[in-house]
């Protein structure tokens, strides 16, 4: 009886996880028949936009930084061309402004900004396709330039921008 019951356990679990697609322990929820994604190299429009810092390299870094969290995170296979998940946009925002001020009217904290324009195309599934844009900023003491915190900074903006891409393409969060 008990053999019975574990068996007949064990088919409604895998009964379970093949209604839902094919899921990995990172919260990812690949479609079914998705095997490749493509990134896209995002463009870095800031320095077009006025109170934006231009920063060399800034859109290379971010692009590989996406690839390799899609990477890292599915077992998704990454193509240059006629990928089934396509990432692509533009950095649009990276911004140094005060945001806290000392008695003598001058920065004691300035904060890092960059925001990202997303276009997710879901080639099995139109209806996933998006455009949305996310941001993200990093907080540093005023008596810094962007140079001594650069690498810290763009680490954590990076990871936190990245993780939510991956969120609202695959996590559906």
């Amino acid at each position: 009886m008990n053999r019975s019951i574990l068996f007949l356990s064990v088919i409604i679990v895998c009964g379970l996880f093949a209604q839902c697609g094919i899921y990995s322990f990172t919260g990812a929820s690949i479609p079914a028949g998705t095997e490749t994604f493509q990134v896209n190299y995002f463009i870095n429009e800031a320095g077009n936009r006025p109170g934006s810092t231009v920063e060399p390299g800034l859109d290379q870094e971010f692009t590989i930084a996406l690839q390799d969290l899609i990477l890292n995170q599915t077992n998704l296979n990454l193509v240059k061309i006629n990928g089934d998940l396509v990432y692509e946009g533009e950095i649009t925002k990276y911004s140094i402004t005060p945001t806290t001020s000392t008695a003598n009217n001058t920065a004691a904290q300035n904060r890092l900004t960059m925001e990202v324009n997303l276009r997710y195309t879901n080639t099995k599934n139109e209806d996933d396709s998006f455009e949305k844009r996310f941001s993200f900023f990093f907080d540093f003491d005023a008596n810094k330039q962007l140079f001594d915190i650069k690498n810290e900074a763009n680490k954590e903006i990076f990871e936190r921008i990245t993780q939510d891409i991956f969120n609202a393409s695959l996590a559906k969060w």
